[in-house]
């Protein structure tokens, strides 16, 4: 009869496998140990909060305003809010929820007019998009519903009153956007509602 020999191939077959098992308990533990370094890498780096919003105007180029419940300054703002970025809402499709939420009109937004850097204290620095949202006919002005958790009021403004209403910030980001659209060069960058190194917004 003959005999063969298994016990060597048995030695080699459990020296592989244990170096397998050892390979990959030490693949997971670098994998694991790589996503770590990453999340402490990201959780490390600035933050900036990012707002949309939407300028909305009647026929007569008036530019509506909303007047909210939780300022202190008595500024008004237009329809928008922070972007649900981690929820994976981009600043377009926050403005438009930001809208059909505030106002009650669910309006597909027009071009990107301006994006406006904001810093300021005790919050991180805000980037700010500012959509076109047209011309609003009267069944839509007539449709209006504010949301009253936020919101008290809202009106239609003529540009050049705006600076009654807005914060001073607010009132150079939308003269920007309006000099920079009918220019025909939008969107316009901001910074405190200033072009860097330009004249736009004032």
């Amino acid at each position: 009869m003959t005999t063969t020999d298994t016990s060597g191939a048995g030695t080699a077959e459990t020296a592989r496998t244990t170096a397998s098992a050892s390979t990959a308990a030490t693949g997971a533990t670098g994998a694991t140990g790589a996503t770590d370094d990453y999340a402490a890498y990201i959780a490390g780096l600035p933050k900036i909060l990012a707002g949309a919003a939407a300028l909305f105007q009647d026929a007569r180029g008036h530019v509506l305003v909303v007047e909210p419940n939780y300022r202190d300054d008595d500024r008004w703002i237009f329809p928008g809010g922070t972007v649900e970025s981690d929820l994976g809402e981009t600043p377009r499709q926050g403005a438009r929820r930001e809208t059909a939420e505030e106002i009650g009109l669910d309006v597909e937004l027009g071009p990107l007019l301006a994006v406006d850097w904001v810093p300021g204290t005790g919050r991180p620095p805000i980037v700010s998009y500012l959509y076109d949202g047209g011309v609003l006919d009267e069944a839509q002005l007539a449709a209006i519903r504010l949301q009253e958790e936020e919101l008290t009021a809202w009106r239609l403004v003529h540009p050049d009153e705006l600076g009654r209403y807005l914060s001073p910030d607010m009132d150079r980001r939308v003269r920007a956007a309006l000099t920079a659209r009918a220019a025909g060069r939008f969107p316009v960058e901001l910074e405190h509602g200033r072009e860097p190194g330009g004249a736009l917004g004032g």
